[in-house]
């Protein structure tokens, strides 16, 4: 069941981290973005989204079409039910968005194990197109993560390059993989390189920051390309999503610089 429950949390996100861009995107020219900020519209756009991504994992895994729908009211009823009192004054927008949270749990949870005794559906069969999708996860994670950057380009800050490096340290380090010959010496190299592109990018400012930030970016897309290909320090899946992120959010910094 933990198996289970962890999935539709994933799809969940996936639907979160893919559709929530295409709100906007939506209502900009409708003038409608100042409604999406609002607590009741926002929980009822949250519920959409999971559970887009709820039903298309279920469909994926020829559930039925009652359990789907019951799945999706485990996603609305919590912030309906919330509803009724934030509207008439009771409770504030943030108790609608965290309660809703915390009673869609167990709600999930009862709606698995009402259904815990259905016949048990067979494996989907995968074509090679699935397959191929179901091999490079990583990518498709990273590229689910970054919709919004696509959608809405900006320039992240000189400091965020310091992430790249000390995350492979992290992992390097949790995973015993520093211990190789020149193993320690490159990461604590790469560690040196970002600080000292940030600590320039920073003295800089304006638009020659930004373009430091966007090649830092990059540049690391390549590191990571490296270690993927050597698998080194860190997992390859790990390496392959970091890759494409850091090569989306290079290449959307330049495009922000550039429509500027």
């Amino acid at each position: 069941m933990l198996r289970h429950l962890g999935e539709m949390v994933l799809a969940m996100i996936a639907g979160m981290l893919l559709l929530d861009p295409v709100w906007s995107l939506v209502a900009g020219p409708l003038g409608l973005t100042t409604a999406l900020d609002r607590p009741d519209v926002a929980a009822l756009v949250m519920a959409t989204n999971m559970t887009a991504g709820m039903t298309v994992w279920m469909r994926h895994r020829r559930h039925s079409a009652g359990a789907c729908a019951e799945m999706a009211a485990a996603m609305y009823v919590p912030f309906l039910v919330l509803l009724m009192p934030y509207w008439a004054g009771r409770i504030a927008g943030d108790a609608v968005l965290l309660g809703g949270h915390l009673l869609m749990v167990p709600a999930m949870v009862a709606v698995v194990l009402r259904r815990r005794h259905d016949p048990p559906v067979p494996a989907p069969r995968r074509g090679p197109l699935t397959a191929a999708l179901v091999r490079r996860w990583p990518t498709g994670l990273a590229l689910l993560m970054t919709v919004d950057a696509w959608v809405s380009p900006s320039v992240l800050g000189p400091w965020t390059l310091l992430v790249l490096p000390v995350g492979y340290l992290v992992v390097g380090a949790y995973r015993r993989r520093l211990r190789g010959p020149g193993v320690l010496a490159r990461q604590l190299v790469g560690l040196a390189a970002w600080s000292a592109l940030a600590l320039t990018a920073a003295a800089a400012g304006g638009r020659a920051a930004a373009w430091l930030v966007a090649f830092g970016w990059l540049g690391h897309a390549v590191w990571d390309a490296v270690h993927h290909r050597r698998d080194e320090v860190v997992p390859r899946a790990y390496a392959e999503w970091c890759g494409v992120l850091d090569a989306v959010l290079g290449v959307t910094i330049i495009q922000a610089l550039l429509a500027t």
